[in-house]
């Protein structure tokens, strides 16, 4: 009697976990095209007012680069009625913080008070749409702050090209994942005043984006907020997008990066693959975490521990919209070689694509990943983020609800045929990734 007391109690539990987890959403149209997402959470005096706008680094032209990361400083310059450098006191003085950040794919706002200060969070975000400062100054004094930005968190840091994915012209030749995400600073010293205003008016308008306003609110007052802050804003002709088809590689590549930063070389085997809204992505994701993530993970515990040939062993994807990217590598240790490493990276993939991962290697990647969603969704900045996420990039707000679901359902079955699909040696980029005292002169 007590055996099933338990397992009927632990039922209970994970069933109202479950449902805890759920976020509870409301979303609708303004006139003028803005999407509105509205979460309600009162357990806390906290507010989060996001903006995602559906522009990023892919949609810049050639030779006009850098401009969707130029707009992440530029919209914090000040508006028409927000004094030029008062943007940050403003958010400060009324106990709020904010930020942004730009991908390739979106270019994201985000603003949180205490929820006392939801009206002056929206008035904020809707001056950024309506009413922003775009003159020489602005684009003179932010330009040095991306330079700078780039300095510092690019070319400074160690294995930076890899981390922010100036190295993935590599695996793109004709899609322009392939340009650096922060663009080229030749093109921003190059670009007149009209064409950072040009850039603006052809991406930044209501019917572009998501707003997002989640935590401590009444859904009834914020929408009539919502509506007198957004509403009057003009809808603006949506741009036509190119749909750009990277041609599938049929022979492996092998290229060399040199990085001045890195004292140890790396080796990188890297692939395109699915789209983050497909079922795909998600198992791909699966494989990353029985490869490397952790100690226990295959990679770490072969290279690292067991063989010692590696003083650290990766692997990562990387969620885009068009395609993702996927890279494991690792960082020989002594006299290792890099050859020596994807011999021993290759025999992991093979294992993968012939063999059943076992029981215990699924259920504890969905431990990992049930912790993972928990902890993204455990502040309303966090809820906001994702519900704006899965809106604009997956297409289908409920997903942030079906994620668990998603992952759960994922078979042995599919994580051997997904890896035989994409991690196939003639689809595959090898960099050697080579201190730059390593170059041949």
């Amino acid at each position: 009697m007590k055996k099933y007391t338990f397992a009927l109690t632990l039922f209970l539990f994970v069933f109202a976990s479950i449902n805890a987890q759920k976020v509870d959403f409301v979303e609708y149209d303004l006139d003028n095209g803005l999407h509105v997402i509205l979460h309600q959470d009162n357990n806390a005096p906290v507010i989060n007012t996001s903006v995602l706008y559906n522009v990023g680094a892919k949609d810049e032209e050639d030779g006009k680069t850098g401009m969707a990361h130029f707009y992440e400083h530029l919209l914090f310059t000040g508006t028409k009625n927000i004094p030029r450098g008062e943007w940050n006191n403003i958010e400060s003085a009324n106990g709020g913080t904010g930020n942004a950040s730009t991908d390739w794919d979106r270019t994201f706002y985000f603003l949180t008070f205490p929820s006392n200060n939801l009206e002056l969070s929206l008035w904020m975000e809707s001056e950024r749409l309506m009413h922003p400062i775009i003159d020489q100054k602005a684009v003179d004094t932010q330009n040095e702050v991306v330079k700078e930005e780039k300095r510092e968190r690019m070319d400074n840091a160690p294995y930076g090209k890899v981390i922010y994915g100036d190295v993935y012209n590599h695996i793109f030749d004709k899609h322009p994942y392939g340009r650096p995400m922060i663009g080229y600073i030749k093109d921003l010293d190059a670009a007149k005043l009209e064409e950072f205003q040009e850039f603006y008016k052809k991406w930044y308008m209501p019917n572009n984006a998501v707003l997002v306003v989640a935590g401590d609110i009444h859904i009834e007052k914020t929408k009539k907020l919502i509506k007198d802050y957004f509403g009057p804003i003009p809808k603006g002709e949506l741009a036509t997008r190119e749909n750009i088809i990277e041609p599938e590689r049929t022979q492996e590549k092998r290229v060399i990066e040199y990085d001045a930063n890195i004292q140890l070389p790396a080796i990188l085997l890297s692939y395109k693959t699915a789209s983050m809204r497909e079922r795909d992505a998600r198992i791909l994701n699966v494989i990353s975490t029985i490869l490397s993530d952790g100690k226990s993970s295959r990679l770490y515990k072969k290279l690292v521990d067991d063989k010692k040939k590696a003083l650290q062993a990766f692997s990562f994807s990387r969620p885009l919209k068009d395609y993702s990217v996927y890279m494991m590598g690792a960082i020989p240790l002594g006299d290792n070689s890099l050859d020596d490493l994807i011999k021993e990276i290759d025999e992991e993939i093979v294992k993968l694509q012939t063999e059943l991962i076992s029981d215990k290697d699924l259920q504890k990647v969905r431990n990992k990943f049930e912790n993972q969603y928990v902890s993204s969704n455990s502040s309303v900045q966090g809820i906001a983020s994702s519900l704006a996420r899965y809106y604009m990039l997956m297409g289908n707000t409920s997903m942030i609800n079906k994620e668990l679901e998603i992952v759960n359902s994922i078979t042995k079955e599919e994580v051997r045929e997904v890896a035989k699909k994409y991690l196939d040696k003639n689809k595959r980029v090898i960099i050697d990734y080579l201190p730059e005292s390593q170059r041949k002169k």
